[in-house]
């Protein structure tokens, strides 16, 4: 009897354990942002895209319209249980360059300094309105003359 009652102990504290375990959220880094010791070999005013390339390389992304600048970000997300995934950190560096692909400033932004851009926005604007299917069907009905429909 009490090894039987020990055993359920023991099974109710690992049941006990594993609950608490599985709850725990986990985290996720996505991209890339050079560090502070990888930024001081860039000397502004001197280097050019290539050798920003070589000391720190390739962007996430590029200026949009006119290359005029070099993007890297990294994000950080908390994934926890049920929820959707929610970003907690944000790190932004942005590289600029002059007209000959100089480095004229390096900057570096936090999620605390952004703010939510849209990018691309495809609303389709449409003259549906709240009254039934039905109604709309039927309402055009009477709206016709029957000679058009006879082609007289």
């Amino acid at each position: 009897m009490q090894k039987s009652a020990g055993i359920i102990r023991v099974s109710l504290i690992m049941a006990m354990l594993l609950a608490v375990a599985s709850c725990s959220a986990l985290y996720r880094n996505h991209g890339y942002v050079p560090t502070d010791e990888d930024l001081s070999a860039i000397t502004v005013g001197k280097d050019s895209k290539e050798s920003v390339a070589q000391l720190v390389g390739q962007p996430t992304t590029s200026g949009l319209l006119d290359s005029s600048g070099w993007f890297y970000v990294e994000s950080r997300f908390r994934h926890f249980a049920y929820q959707a995934p929610r970003e907690i950190e944000r790190t932004v560096l942005m590289i600029s360059f002059d007209g000959r692909g100089v480095v004229t400033n390096i900057e570096r932004f936090g999620l605390e300094d952004g703010r939510v851009i849209a990018l691309s926005r495809r609303v389709t604007e449409t003259t549906v309105t709240d009254t039934p299917m039905l109604r709309r069907l039927f309402g055009k009905l009477g709206q016709g003359a029957p000679a058009g429909l006879f082609g007289g």
